[in-house]
């Protein structure tokens, strides 16, 4: 197998581990790996301890908020690199065109979404492609 083919590792910081669990039910079909990190703490602490190749970031967290999560991240050059897709009950506009606009997150998706629109914004970021050469 070429290097491309490795399986990409999805690292979902969620303090709701049947969100981690659906995610996770969703992304394996297609091949991905989904690693769950149980709060803003643990996941950072994952993040840094071994860098996946996209983080699904929830905003509402009791131990550590999403915001300062992504700041981390951002701040740090072993981490900063990483793509961000926030997934989120918080359907305020103001959330999501901070998100976008200002913290130029890759996506932003709101709670309850659906399994396609999940796979289609993770697929995207991560370039992957049905078919090929």
């Amino acid at each position: 197998m070429a290097a491309a083919d490795r399986t990409q590792r999805i690292l979902c910081i969620e303090d709701d581990p049947e969100m981690i669990e659906l995610i996770r039910l969703i992304l394996e079909r297609r091949g991905f790996l989904v690693e769950g990190a149980d709060g803003g703490k643990a996941g950072l602490a994952a993040v840094q301890a071994n860098p996946p190749d996209l983080v699904l970031l929830d905003l509402m967290m009791p131990d550590m908020d999403g915001w300062d999560v992504y700041q981390k991240m951002k701040a740090d050059g072993a981490t900063r690199h990483i793509p961000i897709i926030v997934v989120t009950a918080s359907a305020q506009a103001i959330d999501r065109e901070f998100g976008l606009q200002i913290a130029k997150v890759e996506d932003y998706i709101v709670k309850p979404f659906s399994p396609q629109d999940l796979l289609t914004s993770v697929e995207r970021i991560l370039g992957h492609q049905d078919g090929g050469a």
